[in-house]
């Protein structure tokens, strides 16, 4: 079926603020009369511009203008001489000055005939005896009177009514009378997709969201068969809520909605209703669902609701009016009020689900919240195979092998490492895209850009592999770690020098040993730094932040130290960072334990590094010699993992049973060639 295209939607243009655009006006109003108006000058006699300005030659210019036979004769200073004290009355400012250098006339005199003023102006030259300068007079036809009046009153308001009426048509993107958005400033935003401007987004370019897509669509399905629900005494849900971290899909899923629906959509995000000026937010949600009522059957989307859908009360201004709350409470009306909206389904969209407004929450105005989490194996697998549709790939490329790389990934990493395989092929010259492309683009989203050039001194390079070695014997030798895949002192990123990579099981529960162990593994770099140096540096400064972060949660939340017993501190409601929900007492004892456990962990970490001491060796040798180790580079000098347990990897791809662990191994002749086993959880160590 051909797929109509999408109608191409002008991009809002920039607000502006109405007080500067009256101070624009006020100030060029006064600008034009500055810059048009004239002064009249002071009326005087031939015999008082004889004797103090002709004769002292302070004169500049004499334009004269004959009326009837009269001729009135302007007198223009010059402008050294009118700071002299006599010209202080008709002397303009500096400022003046500077923006119309031609102020004047500053006196005019009045003479009987054109003859007069000259035989006047010849004995004035006798007076002045030889050498002095002669001023010649500019004779000109005096103007229209109506063209003066236009000119210094007119046309000022014309130019000042023009600027308005540009600015608003700016302000209301061109459309409607030039005070169109100061009139529809209460209007929505909202954008309507109808037939005519179909989105080509549907549900089969939404993969990885079976149990959302199929909430959803159940919507779409309502719109299209109310019947089919309202024979057996159904009615229509209200609203569903799209929750989830970010990247998961929840705006493209709404975009698919969409293009479904055959029904009216209109699209606006949470912020779109926040204006500085009172009640325009509640306007705007007026005036959206008024639009919406005319269009019934339809659906609203808010994208980003924890805009104006934060819990009220929290975070006021000494009591004063928030207009936010306004916005939010003239929501909660128009979705479940007085009134009713029949056929308005609002369909909206956060990643803060925790900071909204319970009222807003309950059943009657959003009936459905429907979760939207990171994706799994198979949901990963649907997602590389949307995103891998339109690249040209060779034969070996697997999105089921991708999919257990990368463990962890929601949707829009997804796409990037896709995105990323595609530039790194062609910047090879590629005709196709391959494994390898891949594998480099996963490595790319996790560490960041590798900068092999990076100079390091030898003994910085020397403590970042012992450091990385201590996390890959750690790692080897704990039963319930996770397998490490990768190990490289390659720099990568801002100020990550070397970084260890692992494949980690998919749960959603771990017990104590499991943490103990992964606290080890962690631990690790650090300990092997303190038996072979002697010394510690800098470069455990994230794995400390992550093992003291742990060691709290086991602590203060999952109740799994004996002595604080089986309590958890953490209240999920509170907004509150600053109360503990314990005493000073409790808090010594926490901090005491927390202490107490780390301490366990850094001796456990060096009693195994010391019995492994040797293999720790020649791992960090082996890294100096090639920069990166495989799984099997590691077999080769460690000997095969103890314990056979399968990796998710494993199990999904090879079908390995637990008991029949096949590790598989990387190229022997290649370093820079990256294994097929990847993961997401990545262990950055940063030399800071």
């Amino acid at each position: 079926m051909k797929k109509i295209p999408g109608k191409k939607i002008t991009p809002k243009p920039p607000k502006f603020n109405l007080m500067w655009i009256w101070a624009i006006m006020i100030l060029g109003f006064f600008g034009l009369q500055l810059l048009f108006s004239s002064d009249s000058g002071d009326k005087i006699t031939y015999r008082e511009f004889e004797s103090k300005m002709l004769i002292p030659g302070d004169v500049e210019e004499l334009v004269a203008y004959k009326e009837n036979e009269l001729v009135e004769v302007e007198v223009y200073i010059k402008k050294d001489k009118l700071k002299d004290e006599k010209y202080e009355d008709v002397a303009p400012s500096e400022n003046v000055l500077m923006l119309s250098p031609n102020v004047g006339p500053q006196y005019k005199f009045t003479e009987a005939s054109a003859e007069i003023l000259e035989q006047k102006l010849e004995a004035s030259k006798e007076k002045m005896g030889e050498g002095a300068e002669v001023i010649d007079v500019q004779y000109k036809d005096r103007s229209n009177p109506w063209t003066g009046w236009f000119v210094s009153f007119l046309l000022p308001i014309v130019i000042i009514i023009a600027i308005w009426m540009f600015l608003m048509r700016r302000m209301s993107g061109g459309a409607g009378g030039g005070g169109g958005a100061l009139f529809n400033i209460g209007k929505s935003k909202a954008q309507l997709f109808d037939r005519e401007s179909q989105i080509n987004i549907t549900f089969s370019d939404v993969a990885g969201l079976e149990e959302a897509k199929q909430e959803v669509m159940e919507i779409v399905d309502f719109l299209k068969k109310p019947e089919k629900y309202t024979e057996l005494g159904g009615k229509i849900p209200k609203g569903a809520l799209l929750i989830g971290p970010p990247g998961t899909g929840k705006t493209l899923l709404a975009k698919a909605v969409a293009g479904e629906a055959k029904v009216p959509f209109f699209s606006i995000s949470g912020s779109d209703f926040v204006e500085m000026f009172v009640g325009v937010g509640a306007s705007r949600v007026r005036d959206l669902f008024k639009q919406a009522k005319e269009k019934a059957p339809c659906i609203i989307f808010i994208d980003e609701i924890d805009a104006i859908g934060r819990a009220r009360g929290r975070n006021s201004m000494m009591g004063g009016n928030d207009e936010r709350e306004n916005t939010l409470n003239q929501l909660l009306v128009e979705m479940d009020g007085f009134g009713t909206n029949v056929g308005v389904i609002i369909l909206a969209a956060t990643n803060r689900f925790d900071v909204l407004d319970k009222a807003l929450l309950r059943p009657g105005r959003f009936d459905r919240q429907i979760a939207i989490d990171k994706p799994d194996l198979l949901g990963r697998e649907q997602i590389f195979n949307v995103h891998l549709r339109p690249l040209r790939l060779e034969e070996e490329v697997d999105a089921k092998k991708l999919s257990a790389q990368t463990p962890g990934f929601a949707g829009a990493e997804i796409a990037n490492v896709c995105n990323e395989a595609a530039l790194i092929a062609a910047r090879k010259n590629k005709m196709a895209i391959n494994m390898q492309d891949f594998q480099d683009a996963i490595d790319r989203v996790i560490g960041g850009l590798e900068k092999k050039n990076k100079i390091i001194s030898p003994d910085e390079k020397k403590i970042v592999a012992y450091h990385e070695a201590g996390h890959a014997i750690a790692g080897w030798f704990l039963e319930h770690a996770d397998p490490l895949v990768k190990v490289s002192i390659v720099p990568r990123g801002v100020a990550a020098l070397g970084y260890a990579q692992y494949l980690p099981r998919e749960q959603f529960l771990y017990t104590t040993e499991q943490l103990l162990d992964s606290m080890c593994m962690t631990m690790g770099g650090r300990v092997a730094e303190d038996i072979t140096f002697g010394r510690v540096s800098t470069g455990a400064q994230n794995d400390l932040e992550r093992i003291t972060k742990l060691a709290y949660a086991m602590t203060t939340v999952y109740g799994m130290n004996h002595k604080v017993g089986n309590v958890s501190f953490r209240d999920s409601e509170s907004d509150s960072q600053l109360q503990k929900p314990y005493s000073d007492q409790t808090a010594e004892m926490i901090d005491e334990e927390v202490r107490v456990l780390i301490s366990t962990v850094y001796e456990r970490t060096k009693n195994l590094l010391l019995e492994k001491q040797e293999g720790l060796i020649e791992v960090a040798e082996k890294l100096l010699e090639k920069e990166i180790l495989f799984q099997s580079d590691l077999e080769e000098i460690l000997g095969k993992r103890p314990f056979g347990k399968s990796t998710t990897y494993d199990e999904y791809v090879h079908g390995v049973p637990q008991t029949d662990l096949e590790i598989p191994t990387a190229p022997k002749e290649s370093s820079t060639m990256l294994p097929e086993e990847k993961k997401k959880n990545t262990e950055e160590d940063k030399e800071e």
